[in-house]
């Protein structure tokens, strides 16, 4: 892995926004932040709520920009991209968000909500074909029994989460980036989720970052984590050794508050 060209390379990089609601006299400042994401690996990134982490996803997402340093997808930097280019990122970076709801269309049915990213990234596909990705994906996500022809508001809170796991997947993309996909679910709902991340990861060798405050669950499904406090990374490493032995004092609070 160490000879293969990182998909994602952040370097420096920095943000900077006005002084947040309620807060007198304060901005928040994200970076500089270094991350470095390597074909094949899950990369965690951790940290309280406020910390910096969801901004580090929508950064890689491209759905805001950034003020200093340099990002790098596939060894090129994404602010000299072509028009084609940017078109082609979207469907080889997806991402997965805390509210599933939120991420799906109401008015849509779910297989059209899956369809659609099909239209978009794969038009050579007939809509025989293209219905029977969306069968395939149900089944892949643990939905095989559901109607891909019902609306959101008939599935649960887990099945809604499912739906965009397999929205995302639906144009294989080159890297996963799940902002806490977990947090809004019910405890029992989210080891069965949990489990379905860990089947993917292992059947499609997937490229992720997991964008999480829960330890534990870092723990499992990460290679390696960035953690980060007041938008900035202060320890990063191997997982398992930085949230069994953590070398900066914020880590091992978080480590604290957990056991």
């Amino acid at each position: 892995m160490s000879s293969a060209q990182p998909i994602v390379e952040l370097h420096n990089l920095s943000k900077s926004f006005g002084s947040r609601a309620l807060v007198q006299n304060r901005s928040f400042a994200l970076g500089p932040v270094s991350i470095r994401v390597m074909p094949g690996e899950v990369v965690g990134v951790l940290g309280e709520s406020g910390s910096g982490k969801s901004t580090v996803a929508n950064v890689m997402m491209r759905l805001t920009g950034f003020d200093d340093g340099q990002y790098l997808f596939q060894g090129r930097d994404v602010t000299g991209f072509t028009r084609r280019e940017s078109f082609d990122f979207k469907s080889k970076v997806q991402i997965i968000f805390q509210d599933p709801y939120g991420s799906l269309n109401p008015r849509a049915t779910v297989g059209a909500s899956v369809r659609e990213a099909l239209i978009l990234h794969k038009p050579g596909m007939s809509r025989a074909q293209m219905d029977k990705r969306v069968r395939e994906l149900f089944a892949e996500v643990g939905l095989a029994n559901q109607n891909p022809d019902k609306y959101p508001h008939e599935f649960s809170g887990g099945q809604r989460q499912r739906i965009a796991i397999a929205r995302a997947l639906a144009v294989e993309p080159e890297l996963l980036v799940c902002d806490e996909p977990l947090s809004s679910l019910d405890v029992s709902i989210q080891a069965q989720v949990l489990e379905l991340f860990v089947s993917l990861i292992r059947n499609h060798n997937l490229t992720m970052v997991f964008i999480s405050h829960d330890l534990n669950v870092s723990r499992l499904l990460c290679d390696r984590v960035y953690v980060m406090h007041e938008g900035k990374v202060v320890e990063e490493g191997q997982a398992a050794q930085v949230l069994t032995q953590p070398q900066h004092e914020y880590t091992a609070r978080l480590l604290a508050a957990v056991y």
